[in-house]
Parts: C-alpha cells; structure tokens; sequence
C-alpha cells in the first residue's frame, strides 16, 4: 500500500513543479523585453540598475511564494501518506482482535462439549491430508446409549425361554433366519462407525412385530436412534419378502396336494379340499389420499369410532401355513370383491384348481373351485352335518390368523405405517408365521388372539350350479354315512 501511494504520489509532484518552472522562464521572458525597451527610452544607468533591481526583488518574491505552496502541498501529501498508513494500523489491529475473539468463542464451545461429555462420546477416524502428507484426526458425535438388554439377549448363556418370550421364536429359528437374510441387510463398516451387526438388524424388526411396541420403546430397548429401527423395521421386512417369501410362501406341488387332500378328508369328509381360506382386516391409520375406499363400515358402527383397515386373505393347509396371501386392498371391500381381484382367483379361473375345493365362510360365493356352507334359513339334517364339517376346516383358516395376530402383536394395533410399506410389513409377518408353524414354535397361552371379523353373507352366493349339485352330494354322503348329522334323517 506504502508503495502504491508512494509511486502515485510523486508523480502528481513532479508535474505541479514543471508547471511552476515553466510560469517562471515566461515570466522572466517578459521582464527582460520591457528591460530592453527601457534602455532604448532611457540611457540613465541608475535607472536601468533601480528597474533590475526591482525585477529580482519581485521574481526573489515570486520564488518565496512558490516554495511556501510547495511546503504546504508537501505537509498536504505527507498527511494523507499518514492517513493511510493510520488506516493500514487500524485494519491490522482489528483483525487480531477478530482472531482474539474467534479463538475466544471456540474455547467457549469446547468447554460446552467438555460438559456434556457425559452423555455423548466421540469417535475419531484418521484420514490423509493429501496436502502435506500428513494425518489429523476427524471427531463425530454420537449420543450414547445403552445397549445393555440386547447385549443380555444375544448373550449365549441367555436362557432360550426368555428369547422366545421377547420374540416368539428359538435361538435356534432365529440363528437360521439371521443366516439366510445376511447377504441381503449385511452392511460395511465405514470410516466413521461400525455398521450394526446383521443379528442385531433382524432382532429391531422381529421384536417391533413381535410386541408392536412403538418405536421409541424399541430405540431404548436396543440402544439405536428412532429413525434408524424404523428404517431396519422396513429394511429387514423388505428383505423378508423379497427373499423368504419365495421359499416359504408356496402353493403346494401335486404330491403336497395328495397329502392334504388325505388330511382334510380324515378332518372332515369332505374330498379334494386342499385350504381353508379367510379374510381378516388390519387396522390402519387414515390415509392421505382416497380416504373412503379404506373405510371400515363394520368397524365403525361395532366400536363407535371412525375405523379404516387393509384386508389380508390367505389360503391355509392343514397345519396352519400359508400357502397363499393377497395383501392390501382397501377395507371397504367386502370378501368377496377381495376375491374376484386377487392373483389367486385368477389362477384358479386358469384351470389350476381343477378337481379341487377351497373351503371359505359364508362372506364368500360357491364356485367351481370354493365350496361354503349353505346360509338359507330352514336347513336339513344333512345341510346342518355338512356345515358343521365346512366350520371344522374354516375353524383351521381362523385359527391360524389368530395365531398370525397372537405372534405379531403390531397387527393387533392401529399401524402407524404409510400404506406403500404395509404390504412388506404384512408380508414379512406371514412368512415368520410360516416359519414358526413349520418349526412347530408353540405359542404361549397368553398370546393367543381371537380373531373377530364381521362376516357377511355374499351378494351373489351362487356361480355355480355343478357345485351346487355337488354339495348336495356331499351332505348326503356324510349323514348316511355317519359322518355328521343324525345317521338315521334322510335328506
């Protein structure tokens, strides 16, 4: 800046002093003429000596005047070089006083941290400084929290009863579902943290459903972020359907058909059934968008409180395993629109049911493939005999949602979960139902769920005339051959 103002400042100098000696040598120019006229006029030499002297007392004068501007354009310059280099100061001094209190406010911050250090930690990762070659050390904080009861559950030693009890399974089915799921929620650990072990990701999701206990509940129990189980609740279930699903959600093969065909006759009597088939609702929270089509009427009027579902209808063999599921339409739909709009149907409209029954309740139509109980008033020996055999074999359907909703507390509860995620969170539950049936996990009495379901009786109930006839044969059979009924009423 010196140097700047410097350079600038004598430049304007050098300029204001030519300009002066040039009004100086025209001055004097001028006085030399008007001398060499007077010496014409006059030939005195005392006159020409008094006219020269005259001229240099004035040209001394003018001289005198010039150096005094001089001066004062020199105390002029010299201020505002002062100003400047005063003004440099004040910049330079304000900046350390910038520094000073900058420095201040980070001592005051990291007293700040130091007092909360008790309830935070600090994790460092070293990385390389690509400048200098060197490394510092990076800090991130995290809240710390307990996670003393998992570690209590994922100890060896915990007993298995107490593992079943918090999330209804063994050490034993959970060590295989942890196995199975890894390639699909492992994560790498990263520069910052450890990523959450895969054990530790399945149990988040199997205890949400298992208890239904909401997610704050969840974070204290395992020592992780809210928002981070809810997205290991979805991740995991996601997982659950996209890899389990496949495997242990399957329609059965010709020689499984045998053999429930074989099973169900020893229940019932009844030829050729191979599931028992039912609809339940899930409570849901109202959604955003279309709110009436998932407007629950029935639920409504029973509880006096506005209610909305989704429907769940599953197909179910022998030993309470799914062998079908339709998840997710709307709970304004009664059974029977279910029905017509799931994949199912149409694969039995196929032709892949053929010779075969499914058995539903009365909320469903007779088909060609879907045998119910008759429903008209003033029934026979034989029609009663026959509905109590089709109830023994609904009883089976019921029996295993109530086990599905027993196991997985969180469908008993409104599910506080938007609607394009129910269908993995509903699907993840049917599969570890599936998993637990084929295990033979026995359900502790006090999970045991009654699963109620207002049943209404389909509008068109009949669509089928061959089934008609073919459940009239039925009847007949079982009360003349003493399966049911009074053996000794005819029909």
């Amino acid at each position: 800046m010196e140097m700047g103002s410097f350079t600038f400042l004598s430049q304007q100098e050098f300029s204001y002093n030519n300009s002066s000696f040039d009004f100086f040598e025209e001055m004097e120019n001028g006085f030399n003429g008007n001398s060499k006229k007077m010496s014409r006029r006059v030939s005195d030499d005392s006159l020409v000596n008094e006219e020269n002297n005259g001229f240099k007392d004035l040209l001394s004068l003018l001289l005198d005047e010039g150096a005094k501007q001089e001066q004062e354009q020199h105390q002029w310059l010299t201020g505002f070089e002062t100003f400047f280099e005063a003004e440099a100061k004040i910049e330079e001094i304000n900046g350390f006083e910038m520094e000073e209190e900058l420095g201040n406010s980070r001592k005051k911050r990291a007293r700040k941290s130091g007092s909360i250090a008790g309830t935070s930690s600090t994790v460092s990762a070293s990385s390389d400084n690509t400048g200098g070659g060197s490394e510092h050390q990076r800090r991130l904080w995290v809240k710390s929290r307990s996670k003393d009861w998992w570690e209590k559950c994922n100890h060896p030693d915990f007993p298995d009863e107490e593992f079943k009890r918090e999330f209804r399974m063994s050490k034993h089915t959970f060590d295989m579902i942890c196995e199975e799921l890894e390639p699909a929620v492992m994560k790498k650990n990263t520069m910052l943290r450890d990523a959450i072990p895969v054990r530790q990701r399945v149990a988040v999701c199997i205890w949400r459903l298992a208890t239904g206990e909401p997610l704050r509940t969840v974070s204290k129990q395992f020592g992780l972020g809210i928002s981070t189980c809810h997205k290991l609740v979805l991740e995991v279930c996601t997982a659950i359907k996209t890899v389990l699903m496949p495997k242990y959600i399957q329609w059965p093969d010709e020689n499984k058909i045998k053999q429930l065909k074989h099973e169900f006759e020893s229940l019932a009597g009844i030829p050729n059934v191979c599931g028992s088939m039912y609809t339940t609702h899930i409570p849901i929270s109202a959604p955003k968008t279309n709110v009436a089509a998932y407007f629950n009427k029935k639920h409504t009027e029973r509880y006096q409180k506005t209610s909305y579902s989704i429907t769940l209808q599953g197909i179910i063999d022998s030993t309470g395993v799914f062998t079908d599921v339709c998840i997710g339409w709307p709970g304004s739909m009664s059974d029977e629109q279910v029905l017509s709009n799931s994949a199912f149907h149409q694969r039995a409209t196929m032709g892949q049911l053929k010779d075969l029954w499914v058995v539903g309740g009365k909320m469903y139509p007779l088909m060609d493939w879907v045998l119910v109980p008759y429903t008209h008033q003033n029934l026979t020996w034989a029609q009663h005999a026959f509905n109590e055999k089709i109830y023994e074999i609904e009883k089976l359907g019921k029996e295993a949602f109530g086990r599905l909703k027993g196991r997985w507390a969180i469908l008993q509860k409104r599910m506080e979960i938007k609607l394009q995620e129910l269908p993995a969170v509903l699907g993840a539950c049917c599969v570890l139902h599936n998993i637990c049936e084929m295990k033979q996990e026995e359900m502790e009495g006090e999970l045991k769920f009654e699963v109620f379901d207002d049943e209404v009786i389909a509008e068109n109930n009949l669509r089928s005339m061959a089934t008609a006839q073919a459940r009239d044969s039925i009847a007949h059979n079982l009360l003349h051959h003493g399966v049911g009924g009074n053996p000794g009423f005819l029909l």
